[in-house]
């Protein structure tokens, strides 16, 4: 086995329903501050832009590509840093909850269309049909969206382990209803057990970052998101956790090993 350490900025940003001039804004400082800390490749939210389930999306999703990862892609090439970002696309009358991921050379790498979504949330977004994987600068990375992950939808994860992904990113957002007391109950585990049967059986690092801020909209509206932000090694033990809250924003720093040797194959 061959490691190589990459560096992996994880934002977990507040994301402001509705606001996407704000919340893009706040995604590009959180690219260039990953950048300053040396970071290869920096992840953002799910749904970065307007946020998940807000009804704003009807009218303000934009085309990928188009506006907001022109903006991303501009952003990648000035810091010349990998960028996976979470984002709200319109494409022939239908909307996404879609995913990027774009090169140091601003180029889209890969388009990812949520496919494991809630069903309420069906009633705004369309679901995707489609995973890949793509060779980076810092190896093969697979790139999916929050649920997409769960325990009950592993087989996308595991779909993505037998492309020979070295690396999954993941664009989230973890929420919790209002409620929700993460002393008697802390928040993740769930998360924490399906990531690290993911790396384990494959020798794969995952990476999943979550925004924080309320979500309004749909179901779950008056619902926080929380950050806990997740960073788990190809050994299936955790790197990185984010803090917990609704105001919890930060920048963290995961140093993840990746196996540069691996390939496509079956799990051990």
């Amino acid at each position: 086995m061959t490691l190589t350490n990459v560096r992996v900025g994880m934002a977990q940003m507040l994301v402001q329903p509705g606001q996407r001039d704000h919340n893009l804004s706040r995604a590009i400082e959180m690219i260039r501050g990953a950048a300053a800390a040396g970071c290869d490749i920096v992840v953002l939210p799910e749904c970065l832009d307007l946020g998940w389930t807000h009804d704003s999306a009807r009218s303000e999703a934009t085309a990928v590509p188009g506006a907001i990862t022109d903006a991303l892609s501009f952003a990648a090439v000035e810091n010349d840093i990998l960028v996976a970002a979470g984002l709200t696309e319109r494409s022939g009358g239908r909307i996404y909850n879609a995913a990027v991921l774009i090169s140091a050379q601003g180029e889209i790498l890969l388009h990812h269309r949520k496919i494991s979504e809630l069903d309420f949330a069906k009633n705004l977004y369309s679901v995707g049909s489609s995973l890949a994987v793509a060779d980076t600068s810092i190896g093969r990375v697979g790139l999916n969206i929050c649920a997409d992950n769960s325990l009950s939808s592993r087989a996308l994860g595991q779909t993505l382990g037998h492309m020979g992904a070295q690396l999954i990113v993941s664009p989230c957002s973890w929420a919790v209803p209002p409620d929700h007391d993460n002393v008697a109950d802390p928040y993740g585990g769930p998360w924490h057990e399906s990531y690290s049967s993911l790396a384990d059986a494959f020798g794969l690092a995952i990476v999943g970052v979550s925004n924080v801020g309320p979500v309004v909209g749909g179901d779950w509206n008056g619902w926080r998101c929380i950050g806990n932000s997740l960073a788990i090694g190809p050994d299936g033990n955790v790197l990185v956790k984010g803090p917990y809250g609704e105001q919890a924003e930060e920048l963290l720093i995961a140093t993840v090993p990746l196996d540069t040797s691996a390939q496509p194959s079956s799990p051990a």
